[in-house]
């Protein structure tokens, strides 16, 4: 085994071939690691465990479900789900879903979703909380790349949501979500502050009201 397959460093962008980088999410040491493979690179996340990290994570989760729940709005979501598109890229967002028509594509049974097959869900969000900047840049253009229709960022430290339509290859920052019709960016930036506050009990109550308006 190579000293790349047994040493790599922890979130940072390596230059690897697929089968090396295969190997290295393969290897037992980063069973519990996030994967990432873009433009003949790889990168190996470590797992967040931080509070902070962890309740944001959550209250988008809850945001999001309910929202579509009330709007009656066909979702389904994946959390740290592995997308590959085979020797080319392979991505694990932290949170990420397929909505409208798509909800269902994805049958029960399937482990690693394979992108040769089926298509990518339509909303990814990474959670940024010692990453900002890379999910801002190569995360921001490899998401632009697998096709996906809308990418969030939560700026966990600046209590914040950073919302991008993304079309031909490109994105630019909305106020309003377009996959999620009604659901404005906004609101989601009011809830996080609030569970600085208070506990998400409270902030799910707050929600609820906000979106029955």
């Amino acid at each position: 085994m190579s000293k790349l397959q047994t040493r790599i460093p922890a979130d940072t962008w390596v230059i690897a071939t697929w089968d090396e980088y295969i190997q290295a999410v393969e290897n037992p040491a980063h069973e519990k690691a996030k994967g990432y493979y873009y433009n003949g690179r790889m990168r190996i996340e470590m797992p967040p465990v931080g509070n902070d990290h962890a309740s944001d994570h959550t209250i988008v989760l809850f945001a999001v479900n309910l929202f579509a729940s009330l709007k009656d709005i066909a979702l389904n979501g994946k959390d740290n789900c592995t997308y590959r598109k085979t020797g080319l890229r392979e991505v694990q967002p932290d949170v990420s879903y397929y909505i409208g028509e798509n909800a269902d594509v994805i049958p029960y049974g399937t482990s690693i979703i394979n992108l040769d097959i089926y298509p990518p869900p339509a909303l990814v969000i990474e959670i940024a909380n010692t990453s900002l900047a890379d999910d801002k840049g190569e995360k921001r253009l490899m998401y632009e790349d697998l096709g996906v229709q809308e990418y969030w960022i939560v700026d966990v430290r600046n209590v914040q949501v950073m919302a991008f339509a993304v079309e031909n290859q490109g994105s630019r920052r909305i106020t309003e979500s377009q996959v999620l019709p009604g659901l404005a960016i906004s609101l989601l930036n009011d809830a996080l502050r609030r569970t600085r506050q208070m506990n998400q009990g409270q902030v799910g109550a707050w929600l609820l009201t906000q979106f029955q308006n």
